[in-house]
């Protein structure tokens, strides 16, 4: 019965880390994806050893992780950045990527996917948390949501590759995302640090979740509808 509870913790572990770091996957699609075709695949793999670790330690360090408005907001910034470039500067947002890349351009698309990481990990925690007490539960579910995450990413680059359009989706969710993230960092640097409760927006995640939801399924059908024959 106890591990029939347990399994039950774990799937709905998996199931969640999914649901919510959804628009994640859609942001290390877009980071991975100015890279050649052949290190698109290694960074998602070494983006995946370093979310482990960085999941691995935030789960151990939960009451401290909570707080990191820091995170988020530095997460919210860059988000937004490269949202409004894609928009703003369409000849360099827009332009192929490259056939090939320095090291360090490399390692820098590796480092934006970690800090990535470590802005969605603060939800992250949080729900694993309260799913389950048990630590082995907690892990075991966040460790399968991770991988199951980065299958998404995956598809998310072929999705980009073939219905060009779904990358102005994907950044009008990269834009969502930045928002949510930065009305979250608010709401914790207003409470744990001003110390004025008050002050916070109190975003409903639950809605704004199921809001960038709705964004992305209306979205992809149009996305990937064919266009109007000229």
């Amino acid at each position: 019965m106890e591990l029939t509870g347990a399994l039950s913790a774990i799937f709905t572990l998996v199931v969640l880390e999914v649901i919510l770091s959804a628009d994640n996957a859609l942001i290390l699609g877009v980071l991975v994806q100015r890279l050649p075709v052949h290190l698109r695949r290694k960074a998602l793999f070494y983006g995946i050893l370093g979310a482990y670790i960085l999941r691995g330690l935030a789960l151990l360090f939960a009451s401290l992780v909570i707080q990191l408005w820091w995170a988020q907001a530095l997460g919210a910034a860059y988000l937004l950045y490269i949202a409004l470039k894609h928009f703003l500067k369409p000849e360099e947002a827009h332009a192929p990527p490259p056939l090939e890349v320095s090291a360090a351009q490399f390692w820098k698309v590796v480092a934006q996917v970690e800090l990535m990481d470590l802005a969605f990990s603060v939800d992250s925690v949080l729900v694993a948390v309260a799913v389950s007490d048990k630590l082995w539960v907690i892990y075991t579910g966040v460790f399968l949501g991770i991988l199951a995450l980065r299958m998404l990413a995956s598809l998310v680059v072929s999705l980009l590759d073939r219905y060009p359009r779904f990358k102005h989706l994907a950044y009008v969710v990269v834009g969502l995302a930045g928002a949510k993230l930065a009305v979250g960092g608010w709401d914790k640097f207003a409470k744990e640090v001003l110390h004025r409760p008050e002050l916070a927006l109190g975003l409903d995640k639950e809605a704004f979740s199921l809001f960038i939801l709705a964004v992305l399924l209306l979205g992809s059908l149009w996305a990937t509808r064919k266009p109007a024959p000229a």
